[in-house]
Protein backbone atom coordinates (compact mmCIF):
# COMPACT_ATOMS: atom_id res chain seq x y z
CA UNK A 1 0.00 0.00 0.00
CA UNK A 2 1.42 3.41 -1.01
CA UNK A 3 1.49 6.28 1.93
CA UNK A 4 0.20 9.51 0.68
CA UNK A 5 2.76 12.67 2.22
CA UNK A 6 1.41 15.01 3.89
CA UNK A 7 -1.01 17.73 1.96
CA UNK A 8 1.17 20.63 3.55
CA UNK A 9 4.52 18.98 3.14
CA UNK A 10 3.62 18.81 -0.51
CA UNK A 11 3.20 22.28 -1.11
CA UNK A 12 5.80 23.28 1.62
CA UNK A 13 3.68 25.03 4.04
CA UNK A 14 3.53 24.96 7.88
CA UNK A 15 -0.36 23.95 8.94
CA UNK A 16 -1.53 27.68 9.72
CA UNK A 17 -0.47 28.73 6.39
CA UNK A 18 -3.54 31.27 5.46
CA UNK A 19 -5.59 30.65 1.94
CA UNK A 20 -2.61 33.78 0.13
CA UNK A 21 -0.29 31.64 1.45
CA UNK A 22 -1.32 27.77 -0.20
CA UNK A 23 -1.97 29.94 -3.12
CA UNK A 24 1.19 31.46 -3.70
CA UNK A 25 2.87 27.89 -3.18
CA UNK A 26 0.81 26.02 -5.18
CA UNK A 27 1.69 28.70 -7.78
CA UNK A 28 5.38 28.38 -7.97
CA UNK A 29 5.48 24.41 -7.43
CA UNK A 30 3.00 23.79 -10.52
CA UNK A 31 5.15 26.23 -12.31
CA UNK A 32 8.46 24.01 -11.52
CA UNK A 33 6.98 20.33 -11.57
CA UNK A 34 4.42 20.86 -14.95
CA UNK A 35 4.84 18.35 -17.22
CA UNK A 36 5.37 20.76 -19.98
CA UNK A 37 7.85 22.43 -18.51
CA UNK A 38 9.99 19.59 -16.19
CA UNK A 39 10.70 16.86 -18.32
CA UNK A 40 12.77 14.71 -15.77
CA UNK A 41 10.92 11.06 -14.88
CA UNK A 42 7.94 11.05 -12.09
CA UNK A 43 7.13 15.11 -12.38
CA UNK A 44 3.91 13.59 -13.83
CA UNK A 45 2.85 12.38 -10.60
CA UNK A 46 4.35 14.71 -8.67
CA UNK A 47 2.35 17.65 -10.10
CA UNK A 48 -0.57 15.16 -9.97
CA UNK A 49 0.30 14.98 -5.95
CA UNK A 50 0.76 18.77 -6.18
CA UNK A 51 -3.05 18.88 -7.17
CA UNK A 52 -4.43 16.60 -5.22
CA UNK A 53 -3.15 18.44 -2.16
CA UNK A 54 -3.94 22.00 -3.48
CA UNK A 55 -7.93 20.34 -4.06
CA UNK A 56 -7.78 20.06 -0.26
CA UNK A 57 -6.21 22.20 1.15
CA UNK A 58 -7.62 25.34 -0.81
CA UNK A 59 -11.28 24.14 -0.19
CA UNK A 60 -12.03 25.38 3.61
CA UNK A 61 -14.57 22.54 4.55
CA UNK A 62 -12.25 20.06 2.52
CA UNK A 63 -9.16 21.58 4.81
CA UNK A 64 -11.31 21.11 8.12
CA UNK A 65 -11.98 17.26 7.30
CA UNK A 66 -8.48 16.70 6.35
CA UNK A 67 -7.07 18.62 9.56
CA UNK A 68 -9.51 16.54 11.96
CA UNK A 69 -9.22 13.32 9.77
CA UNK A 70 -6.19 13.06 7.58
CA UNK A 71 -6.37 11.70 4.03
CA UNK A 72 -9.78 9.42 5.12
CA UNK A 73 -11.96 12.69 5.89
CA UNK A 74 -10.33 15.34 3.09
CA UNK A 75 -10.51 13.77 -0.21
CA UNK A 76 -13.92 12.75 -1.05
CA UNK A 77 -14.60 11.67 -4.35
CA UNK A 78 -11.45 13.78 -5.75
CA UNK A 79 -9.72 10.63 -6.34
CA UNK A 80 -12.21 9.52 -8.78
CA UNK A 81 -12.54 12.94 -10.39
CA UNK A 82 -9.11 13.64 -10.81
CA UNK A 83 -8.31 10.40 -12.65
CA UNK A 84 -10.20 11.50 -15.86
CA UNK A 85 -8.68 15.26 -15.52
CA UNK A 86 -6.33 16.38 -18.39
CA UNK A 87 -3.54 18.24 -17.83
CA UNK A 88 -3.90 22.17 -19.25
CA UNK A 89 -0.54 23.91 -20.51
CA UNK A 90 1.17 26.18 -18.45
CA UNK A 91 -0.45 28.57 -20.07
CA UNK A 92 -3.52 27.63 -18.87
CA UNK A 93 -2.17 27.84 -14.61
CA UNK A 94 -1.03 31.44 -15.52
CA UNK A 95 -4.75 32.84 -16.83
CA UNK A 96 -6.49 30.70 -14.14
CA UNK A 97 -4.34 32.51 -11.11
CA UNK A 98 -4.32 35.89 -13.24
CA UNK A 99 -7.89 36.26 -14.35
CA UNK A 100 -7.70 34.61 -17.94
CA UNK A 101 -10.87 32.81 -18.79
CA UNK A 102 -8.72 30.11 -20.93
CA UNK A 103 -6.97 29.97 -23.98
CA UNK A 104 -8.31 30.98 -27.66
CA UNK A 105 -7.05 30.32 -30.97
CA UNK A 106 -9.13 32.14 -32.83
CA UNK A 107 -7.42 32.92 -36.32
CA UNK A 108 -7.63 36.46 -37.32
CA UNK A 109 -8.07 37.46 -41.02
CA UNK A 110 -4.24 36.28 -42.97
CA UNK A 111 -2.58 38.78 -44.94
CA UNK A 112 -2.30 38.43 -48.27
CA UNK A 113 1.13 36.01 -49.23
CA UNK A 114 3.92 37.67 -50.70
CA UNK A 115 5.46 37.24 -54.22
CA UNK A 116 8.28 37.88 -55.81
CA UNK A 117 9.32 38.21 -59.63
CA UNK A 118 12.57 38.50 -61.53
CA UNK A 119 13.21 41.46 -64.24
CA UNK A 120 15.98 42.00 -66.51
CA UNK A 121 16.91 45.23 -67.42
CA UNK A 122 19.76 46.98 -69.07
CA UNK A 123 23.07 48.55 -67.64
CA UNK A 124 21.56 52.43 -68.80
CA UNK A 125 18.12 51.52 -67.22
CA UNK A 126 19.47 50.63 -63.82
CA UNK A 127 21.99 53.49 -63.83
CA UNK A 128 19.44 56.30 -64.82
CA UNK A 129 16.34 54.34 -64.04
CA UNK A 130 13.41 53.43 -66.39
CA UNK A 131 9.58 52.31 -65.88
CA UNK A 132 8.99 49.03 -66.78
CA UNK A 133 5.45 46.14 -67.37
CA UNK A 134 5.65 42.72 -65.78
CA UNK A 135 3.44 40.10 -65.54
CA UNK A 136 2.17 38.17 -62.45
CA UNK A 137 -0.06 35.84 -61.28
CA UNK A 138 -1.93 36.24 -57.89
CA UNK A 139 -4.69 35.33 -56.19
CA UNK A 140 -7.32 37.77 -56.18
CA UNK A 141 -11.25 37.63 -55.37
CA UNK A 142 -13.40 35.79 -57.84
CA UNK A 143 -14.97 37.84 -60.56
CA UNK A 144 -18.21 35.32 -60.82
CA UNK A 145 -19.08 35.10 -56.91
CA UNK A 146 -16.91 37.87 -55.73
CA UNK A 147 -15.58 36.23 -52.89
CA UNK A 148 -18.90 34.60 -51.13
CA UNK A 149 -18.02 31.02 -52.81
CA UNK A 150 -21.55 30.41 -53.69
CA UNK A 151 -23.02 30.07 -57.41
CA UNK A 152 -24.42 33.59 -58.60
CA UNK A 153 -28.56 33.38 -57.50
CA UNK A 154 -27.60 31.37 -54.76
CA UNK A 155 -26.51 32.38 -51.16
CA UNK A 156 -24.26 30.70 -48.57
CA UNK A 157 -26.08 29.43 -45.55
CA UNK A 158 -25.76 30.39 -42.00
CA UNK A 159 -23.71 27.37 -40.33
CA UNK A 160 -24.94 25.37 -37.68
CA UNK A 161 -22.26 23.88 -35.82
CA UNK A 162 -20.82 27.45 -35.00
CA UNK A 163 -24.40 29.36 -35.29
CA UNK A 164 -22.73 31.99 -37.98
CA UNK A 165 -19.69 32.34 -35.74
CA UNK A 166 -16.81 30.80 -37.53
CA UNK A 167 -15.95 28.95 -33.93
CA UNK A 168 -17.20 26.91 -31.61
CA UNK A 169 -16.55 27.35 -27.57
CA UNK A 170 -16.03 24.43 -25.65
CA UNK A 171 -16.21 24.61 -21.33
CA UNK A 172 -14.10 22.77 -19.31
CA UNK A 173 -14.06 22.91 -15.70
CA UNK A 174 -10.49 21.80 -13.53
CA UNK A 175 -9.43 22.21 -10.75
CA UNK A 176 -7.96 25.27 -11.71
CA UNK A 177 -11.75 26.65 -12.40
CA UNK A 178 -13.54 27.23 -15.47
CA UNK A 179 -11.80 27.16 -18.94
CA UNK A 180 -13.04 28.45 -22.31
CA UNK A 181 -11.12 26.95 -25.06
CA UNK A 182 -12.07 28.89 -28.21
CA UNK A 183 -11.43 26.52 -32.01
CA UNK A 184 -11.71 27.21 -35.54
CA UNK A 185 -15.36 25.48 -36.84
CA UNK A 186 -14.65 22.05 -38.26
CA UNK A 187 -17.43 22.50 -40.55
CA UNK A 188 -17.22 25.89 -42.14
CA UNK A 189 -13.29 26.20 -41.29
CA UNK A 190 -14.00 29.55 -39.45
CA UNK A 191 -16.02 31.42 -42.42
CA UNK A 192 -19.27 31.04 -40.63
CA UNK A 193 -21.40 29.65 -43.56
CA UNK A 194 -21.71 26.70 -45.45
CA UNK A 195 -21.68 26.63 -48.88
CA UNK A 196 -23.91 23.95 -50.36
CA UNK A 197 -23.91 25.38 -54.36
CA UNK A 198 -20.48 26.21 -55.09
CA UNK A 199 -19.20 28.61 -57.55
CA UNK A 200 -18.04 26.80 -60.65
CA UNK A 201 -15.47 29.54 -61.48
CA UNK A 202 -13.07 29.67 -58.00
CA UNK A 203 -15.54 26.19 -56.86
CA UNK A 204 -16.18 27.40 -53.67
CA UNK A 205 -13.19 29.13 -52.59
CA UNK A 206 -14.16 33.02 -53.54
CA UNK A 207 -10.59 33.17 -54.85
CA UNK A 208 -9.04 32.66 -57.99
CA UNK A 209 -5.46 32.97 -59.75
CA UNK A 210 -5.30 36.00 -62.24
CA UNK A 211 -2.48 37.08 -64.50
CA UNK A 212 -2.19 40.84 -63.91
CA UNK A 213 0.09 43.85 -66.16
CA UNK A 214 1.90 46.01 -63.73
CA UNK A 215 3.95 48.63 -64.04
CA UNK A 216 7.32 48.98 -61.89
CA UNK A 217 9.35 52.21 -61.78
CA UNK A 218 12.76 51.65 -61.41
CA UNK A 219 14.76 55.01 -59.65
CA UNK A 220 18.38 55.72 -61.54
CA UNK A 221 21.13 54.08 -59.26
CA UNK A 222 19.83 50.80 -58.71
CA UNK A 223 22.43 47.40 -59.40
CA UNK A 224 22.66 43.92 -59.89
CA UNK A 225 20.20 41.89 -57.15
CA UNK A 226 18.54 44.93 -55.75
CA UNK A 227 14.80 44.86 -55.07
CA UNK A 228 12.12 46.80 -55.42
CA UNK A 229 8.67 46.29 -53.35
CA UNK A 230 5.20 46.98 -54.87
CA UNK A 231 3.18 47.12 -51.35
CA UNK A 232 -0.35 45.77 -51.72
CA UNK A 233 0.46 43.78 -55.47
CA UNK A 234 0.96 40.20 -54.11
CA UNK A 235 -1.86 37.86 -53.16
CA UNK A 236 -5.55 39.22 -51.39
CA UNK A 237 -5.95 38.82 -47.92
CA UNK A 238 -8.61 36.23 -46.37
CA UNK A 239 -11.42 37.90 -45.31
CA UNK A 240 -11.07 41.83 -45.81
CA UNK A 241 -7.40 41.40 -44.31
CA UNK A 242 -4.68 43.49 -46.57
CA UNK A 243 -2.96 42.58 -49.69
CA UNK A 244 0.57 40.87 -49.24
CA UNK A 245 3.53 42.63 -50.90
CA UNK A 246 4.84 42.20 -54.66
CA UNK A 247 8.98 42.10 -54.68
CA UNK A 248 10.90 42.15 -58.08
CA UNK A 249 14.17 41.22 -58.05
CA UNK A 250 16.44 42.91 -60.45
CA UNK A 251 19.42 41.20 -62.93
CA UNK A 252 21.61 44.18 -64.36
CA UNK A 253 22.53 43.08 -68.27
CA UNK A 254 26.69 43.91 -69.01
CA UNK A 255 27.31 46.69 -71.20
CA UNK A 256 29.08 46.55 -74.11
CA UNK A 257 32.26 48.53 -72.63
CA UNK A 258 31.18 50.33 -70.01
CA UNK A 259 31.72 48.76 -66.50
CA UNK A 260 30.42 49.95 -63.13
CA UNK A 261 32.40 50.69 -59.65
CA UNK A 262 30.37 52.30 -56.93
CA UNK A 263 28.41 55.24 -58.66
CA UNK A 264 31.15 55.69 -60.58
CA UNK A 265 31.56 54.25 -64.61
CA UNK A 266 34.74 52.84 -66.15
CA UNK A 267 35.61 53.34 -69.72
CA UNK A 268 38.83 52.37 -71.53
CA UNK A 269 39.79 54.59 -74.28
CA UNK A 270 41.65 53.33 -77.19
CA UNK A 271 43.71 56.15 -78.67
CA UNK A 272 46.50 55.82 -81.07
CA UNK A 273 50.68 56.84 -80.61
CA UNK A 274 50.02 60.13 -82.59
CA UNK A 275 47.46 61.34 -80.63
CA UNK A 276 49.27 59.78 -77.24
CA UNK A 277 52.42 61.58 -78.22
CA UNK A 278 51.61 65.14 -79.68
CA UNK A 279 47.59 65.33 -77.49
CA UNK A 280 44.21 65.02 -78.72
CA UNK A 281 40.65 66.36 -78.27
CA UNK A 282 38.70 63.23 -78.19
CA UNK A 283 34.65 62.97 -77.78
CA UNK A 284 34.04 60.27 -75.00
CA UNK A 285 30.53 58.59 -74.65
CA UNK A 286 28.97 58.88 -71.26
CA UNK A 287 25.41 58.19 -69.92
CA UNK A 288 24.76 61.21 -70.27
CA UNK A 289 25.36 61.93 -73.89
CA UNK A 290 28.91 62.21 -75.22
CA UNK A 291 31.83 64.26 -73.65
CA UNK A 292 34.63 66.63 -74.84
CA UNK A 293 38.07 65.13 -72.96
CA UNK A 294 41.62 66.99 -73.97
CA UNK A 295 44.58 64.21 -73.73
CA UNK A 296 47.83 66.11 -72.90
CA UNK A 297 51.16 65.19 -74.89
CA UNK A 298 52.93 62.64 -74.02
CA UNK A 299 50.24 60.84 -71.93
CA UNK A 300 50.67 56.96 -71.56
CA UNK A 301 48.91 53.73 -70.91
CA UNK A 302 47.21 53.62 -68.18
CA UNK A 303 46.76 57.48 -67.86
CA UNK A 304 42.97 57.74 -66.02
CA UNK A 305 40.87 60.79 -66.69
CA UNK A 306 38.17 61.95 -64.32
CA UNK A 307 35.14 63.15 -66.03
CA UNK A 308 32.87 64.71 -62.70
CA UNK A 309 29.35 63.78 -62.34
CA UNK A 310 28.99 61.76 -65.49
CA UNK A 311 28.73 58.58 -63.85
CA UNK A 312 25.61 56.98 -61.85
CA UNK A 313 23.26 58.50 -59.81
CA UNK A 314 23.05 58.26 -56.40
CA UNK A 315 20.13 56.32 -55.28
CA UNK A 316 19.06 58.04 -52.45
CA UNK A 317 20.55 61.68 -52.79
CA UNK A 318 20.38 64.32 -55.93
CA UNK A 319 24.49 63.19 -56.74
CA UNK A 320 25.99 61.28 -59.55
CA UNK A 321 29.26 59.73 -59.54
CA UNK A 322 32.20 60.40 -61.79
CA UNK A 323 33.37 58.34 -65.53
CA UNK A 324 37.23 57.03 -65.02
CA UNK A 325 38.40 57.49 -68.46
CA UNK A 326 41.62 54.84 -68.58
CA UNK A 327 43.97 55.51 -71.85
CA UNK A 328 45.17 52.58 -73.53
CA UNK A 329 47.75 53.61 -76.44
CA UNK A 330 47.18 50.72 -79.29
CA UNK A 331 49.97 49.64 -81.34
CA UNK A 332 49.06 49.06 -85.14
CA UNK A 333 48.86 45.41 -86.36
CA UNK A 334 49.56 46.46 -90.06
CA UNK A 335 51.69 49.61 -91.58
CA UNK A 336 50.92 50.26 -95.58
CA UNK A 337 54.19 51.05 -97.15
CA UNK A 338 54.07 55.08 -95.97
CA UNK A 339 53.19 54.62 -92.49
CA UNK A 340 56.37 52.17 -92.12
CA UNK A 341 58.60 54.57 -93.35
CA UNK A 342 57.38 57.26 -91.66
CA UNK A 343 57.89 55.34 -88.10
CA UNK A 344 61.51 54.37 -89.08
CA UNK A 345 62.19 58.14 -90.29
CA UNK A 346 60.72 58.38 -86.40
CA UNK A 347 62.75 55.57 -85.14
CA UNK A 348 65.70 57.24 -86.12
CA UNK A 349 65.10 60.48 -84.61
CA UNK A 350 63.85 59.12 -81.05
CA UNK A 351 66.88 57.11 -80.44
CA UNK A 352 66.71 53.79 -78.13
CA UNK A 353 63.70 53.85 -75.73
CA UNK A 354 65.78 53.30 -72.46
CA UNK A 355 65.32 52.36 -69.20
CA UNK A 356 61.82 53.71 -67.01
CA UNK A 357 63.00 56.14 -64.65
CA UNK A 358 62.64 54.99 -61.14
CA UNK A 359 59.50 56.32 -58.86
CA UNK A 360 61.17 58.73 -56.32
Amino acid sequence: MVTKRDYYEVLGVSRDASDEDIKKAFRKRAFECHPDRNHEAGSEAKFKELNAAYEILSDRNKRDAYDRYGHEGGEGDFGRDFEGFGFGGLGDIFDAFFGGTGTNTRQAPQRGADLRCHLNISFEEAALGCEKEITAMRTEVCTMCRGLGSKPGTSPTRCPACDGAGQVRREQRSVFGRFINTTVCNECHGRGQIISDPCPQCRGIGYQKQKRNINVKIPGGVDDGFQIRLSGEGDEGGRGASRGDLYVALSVSAHEYFTRDGNDVLFELPVNFAQAALGAEIEVPTLHGSHKLKIPAGSQTGSVFRLKGQGIPHLRDNGRGDQLVELAVITPESLNGEQRRLLEELAKTLGPAGRKKPRT
